[in-house]
């Protein structure tokens, strides 16, 4: 494996999680059913008020697993070599109790609106633990969050 660039520091690596979260629409979601079989899928995001704001089909799998409320979300931003690993807490939110400035702002960034179809619910992620690293010179200090608190 080649490295082409120094390592970020912990401080900088927070700084690139927090614009990924900001400027990124989309991401991977890992959810487990109760008998442990997993489920990934691609999801939109908005990052807002410490939490990822997503959206997906009331009859999904990725519902089910989450309105579960005992197993964590991994949500994964970036590539192979600039990987954002969240693991984090969820929590549904049906279309009439979500805040109208959130579903506007899901809206606006993602060009379309869940609220027009009645077959769409939305949930958030709250951040746990947070993973950050680009190559192998990295992997040391990737952890930026734990139990919640930033580390950095």
């Amino acid at each position: 494996m080649t490295i082409s660039e120094p390592a970020r520091s912990r401080e900088q690596r927070k700084q690139d999680v927090l614009t990924r979260l900001e400027k990124d629409e989309d991401a991977w979601v890992a959810t487990a059913s109760a008998t442990g079989e997993p489920h990934l899928i691609p999801l939109s995001f908005v990052w807002e008020h410490g939490t990822l704001l997503m959206c997906t089909r009331r009859a999904s799998p990725t519902l089910r697993n989450v309105e579960s409320g005992d197993r964590p979300v991994q949500v994964t931003l970036g590539h192979t070599r600039d990987v954002v690993h969240i693991t984090g807490t969820a929590v549904t939110i049906s279309p009439s109790e979500l805040p109208t400035d959130s579903a506007d702002a899901f809206a606006a960034k993602i060009v379309w609106d869940p609220r027009e179809n009645a077959a769409y619910t939305y949930f958030r992620v709250v951040p746990q633990h947070v993973l950050a690293w680009r190559e192998a010179n990295e992997i040391a200090g990737r952890e930026l969050m734990r139990d919640g608190i930033w580390l950095v």
